[in-house]
Order: structure tokens, then C-alpha cells, then sequence
């Protein structure tokens, strides 16, 4: 017998992104119009062809959103010095409101010290062991960008977090662990799977909500999954035809599904929008403090 169940309704990343862009330009607007310019400082060392691609188009995004922003580009044989110099020098920088290092960095380049030499209140990716570590009692400063952006594509599409089971596919600092956290303060139930993970398929099944980000394409598929599920795919994968693809097997998964995110077109879009919706935060935390002050 055939399926004949209605084919799961698409997530529109691009649609709800646009929408929170326009809500968040009239608080940019307004900071312009006040007191200042919203400004993002990215730092990038090195010329990897993929981060000069999302660097592009968070400049871009920016300027559409009524952001100032400046790409200090370093070579790639940079000492680590230099770059810790530079962030110290922004964070003491009143017209920086923001600061991105964008990864990866070249291997004579501490992540770790990269990341915690940015101040919490510039650090508009999320990054910080401040803003992670604040996850666990809900007072971080700027949440990281995609798992951010999925709580949003949640919220906007009306789909209830509180008391669903939530399964994450993914534990990288970036989106899977803090995704988990951001889950547990709406009060879901959450299992974070990772490589180590035995009979994936056990914990997929019996998600309310599924959330892919482990960076394998096609990795779930259709029997994977609980019918009537909801399927946030954030993994994106180039395929050497030049196309993008998910972790998600989207033909599959989306016969079962009851709402499924397109790859592109979901999340990736939310991701950026976060970060300049964190940027005008900033902005805005920084003009209080100088009323109050």
C-alpha cells in the first residue's frame, strides 16, 4: 500500500528570517537615531575560501540591517599575539558593540584563548565560557547563534517546546550541547546523542522534536524517525556536484514528518540573522549602561 500521508510542511528559514531582520532594523533604527551606529568587528586570519564566503555574506547581511561593520583579515602565519592584541583593543573600542573571530583558526591559534579574550558583552556569537556557562542558569548575555536561530524557527512557526521530547544529533560546543541547554530551560526533555551513541535509531524514534547537526549527509532517514515529528536539520554538506545537501535525508524524513526545515533555506539563514539581532543587543546594552551611568 502506498503512503499517501501529506508531505511534512516546510520551515521557511528565509521567510521568518526576514521577518525578524525587519523587527530587529527598527531597534537599529532607533539606536542610530539616538546615539549610534550598531558596529561588528569580524576578525579573520587566513584566507579559507569557505569562512571568506560566510564572511561576505555577514557583511552583507550588516549592511542590509543597518550594521557598521569592519573585517580586520590577517595572514594566515599571524602569531596568536597579534590577534589577542587586536581583541583586547575592541573590546575597549566604545563604537564596537560586537565581535566575531571567525573559525577556523590557523593551528598557531588558541581557540580557547581567541574565544575567552573577547569580552562577554561584545561576544555576539555565544561563544564565551560566560554566555555557554550561563545556558545552565539562564542569565547568558548573547545565546549562541544557530541554536538561537532554531528556538526562533520554533517559536515563529508555533510549534510547543515545554514537556516534548527533544532529541539532538550533534554534541559540538557550537549547536548540539548548547541547544540541549537551551531545550532543558523550556523545560523539554533532552537526549544528546554523539559518534559514541549505540542504535542511534532508539533515540531518533521516539523524538517529538528532532535536531540534526552531527555534519553527515543523509545521516536520518525516513524509518529514523517518529511519524509526525518535527525535523530541524542544521547540517549543511557540499556534495562534489557543487549542490548542498543535510543530514538529514530530506525525501524520506519529510513523508513522516509533520514539519521538516529545507537544506538551504532553513536554518542557515537564521543563523546569521541571530547574530546581527545579537549585534544591535549589544548596542543596545551599551547605550543603558551609559544612561545609567
Amino acid at each position: 500500500m502506498s503512503d499517501t500521508r501529506p508531505a511534512a510542511k516546510l520551515i521557511d528559514g528565509k521567510r521568518i528570517s526576514s521577518e525578524v531582520r525587519a523587527e530587529w532594523k527598527v531597534r537599529a533604527d532607533r539606536l542610530c537615531a539616538l546615539v549610534a551606529t550598531p558596529g561588528l568587528t569580524v576578525i579573520m586570519v587566513g584566507e579559507n575560501p569557505a569562512s571568506g564566503l560566510y564572511v561576505r555574506n555577514k557583511l552583507r547581511a550588516c549592511e542590509e540591517m543597518g550594521i557598521r561593520s569592519e573585517l580586520r583579515l590577517y595572514p594566515a602565519d599571524t602569531p596568536e599575539q597579534t590577534v589577542l592584541e587586536s581583541i583586547r583593543a575592541l573590546n575597549a573600542d566604545p563604537t564596537c558593540h560586537g565581535i566575531l573571530v571567525q573559525l577556523p583558526l590557523p593551528p598557531q591559534i588558541s581557540v580557547r584563548h581567541a574565544l575567552e579574550a573577547i569580552s562577554p558583552d561584545k561576544d555576539v556569537d555565544g561563544f564565551h565560557l560566560y554566555n555557554v556557562g550561563g545556558l545552565i542558569t539562564g542569565e547568558t548575555v548573547f545565546p549562541p547563534c544557530t541554536p538561537y536561530g532554531v528556538m526562533m524557527l520554533l517559536d515563529r512557526t508555533g510549534i510547543p517546546v515545554t514537556g516534548q521530547n527533544v532529541t539532538i544529533v550533534g554534541a559540538s560546543n557550537i549547536v548540539g550541547k548548547p541547544m540541549g541547554l537551551m531545550f532543558l530551560q523550556r523545560e523539554a526533555t533532552v537526549a544528546i546523542c554523539h559518534v559514541k551513541t549505540r542504535d542511534l535509531t532508539q533515540y531518533t524514534i521516539a523524538a517529538d522534536i528532532l535536531v540534526v547537526a552531527a555534519g553527515q549527509p543523509n545521516l536520518v532517514t525516513g524509518p529514523m524517525v517518529r511519524t509526525g515529528a518535527v525535523v530541524i536539520d542544521v547540517g549543511i554538506n557540499r556534495l562534489p556536484d557543487g549542490s548542498l545537501i543535510g543530514d538529514v535525508d530530506f525525501d524520506s524524513v519529510s513523508r513522516k514528518a509533520s514539519y521538516i526545515t529545507p537544506v538551504p533555506g532553513g536554518v542557515g539563514p537564521m543563523t546569521v540573522t541571530m547574530l546581527l539581532c545579537n549585534t544591535v543587543a549589544a548596542a543596545e546594552r551599551s547605550y543603558a549602561q551609559l544612561k545609567a551611568a
